[in-house]
């Protein structure tokens, strides 16, 4: 495979159940290999697997950290929950992200977690946030993704008055190292989500459960995309997919097919606790194949 159509390939840690130091040891292990791509980590504020009253770190927080301590890898949040965090807040965030990293981040975002999963619903009434219906959920990430940009590349203070957010004065400085911004990445499937998508994504991950779902999906994208006048093949396809480490050639296979379906961009979920040499060993057993 020519190095212009190689996918690329990343490694996703997510922050529960796990100590900070076993965290940056696989970032810093994954920096030093050219064959990973990106690194990410996922934006919860309590489990949603293991036990539910054990540790878990918050996404940006962390992300910082390791920004600081890594030199090449892109990295991201695999996605923010649009929920959490005002928009205005989250750019500030972001943008910070950016700047410690040298230009690295790729940002990612979401409507929010999905009530059908009672250990992610749980942390709103824990944490005294909101949780609004899902046509509310869409439309604030619409509202948002409009902020973000706007903060990230404006360069006076703007008033904003929509139906979900309200800023008057609103301003960013400084702007992210990245011209015009960072890459944004939208997570979700929906047809409300993937019109979102189509105005406002550079990326878009699909969870990567079903892929024949996720192949409709991008076709749906794909429509959306037409019908705004916007070239589809802007989008890179983005998919997560958990990786075993008793069997790699089931996860070898799913990037195959992943892959062969136009996901270009593939994003491989490590089980926690991490082995020694996991990055390595993603590297050896899974991509180089």
């Amino acid at each position: 495979m020519s190095p212009a159509t190689r996918p690329s390939f990343g490694i996703l840690t997510a922050p529960q159940q796990i100590a900070y130091d076993d965290v940056l040891r696989v970032w810093r292990e994954a920096d030093a290999i050219p064959e990973i791509d990106h690194a990410w980590l996922f934006d919860h504020l309590m489990p949603i697997g293991g036990d539910p009253g054990g540790p878990i770190l918050e996404a940006w927080t962390l992300l910082s950290a390791l920004a600081a301590q890594t030199q090449r890898l892109r990295l991201g949040v695999l996605v923010t929950s649009n929920r959490f965090r005002p928009p205005a807040v989250l750019a500030k965030i972001a943008a910070t992200v950016d700047v410690v990293s040298g230009g690295r981040l790729d940002f990612g975002i979401g409507a929010g977690s999905r009530p059908s999963n009672p250990l992610a619903r749980r942390e709103y009434d824990a944490h005294g946030l909101p949780y609004h219906d899902a046509n509310q959920a869409v439309g604030s990430l619409a509202e948002a993704c409009t902020i973000i940009r706007r903060l990230w590349t404006e360069t006076e203070p703007f008033d904003f008055h929509g139906t979900y957010h309200d800023l008057t004065g609103a301003f960013g400085n400084p702007k992210p190292v990245q011209s015009p911004h960072p890459p944004i990445m939208i997570g979700g499937r929906s047809a409300a989500t993937l019109r979102v998508v189509a105005e406002h994504a550079d990326l878009w991950n699909h969870t990567g459960e079903d892929l024949d779902d996720a192949v409709s999906r991008s076709a749906l994208l794909d429509r959306y995309c037409a019908e705004i006048g916007r070239d589809p093949a802007s989008i890179t396809r983005s998919i997560h997919l958990p990786v075993s480490y008793e069997d790699p050639a089931v996860t070898r296979d799913a990037i195959a097919k992943a892959t062969g379906a136009g996901f270009q961009h593939v994003v491989l979920s490590l089980p926690a606790p991490y082995p020694a040499g996991v990055a390595q060993w993603v590297a050896d057993e899974l991509i180089a194949t």
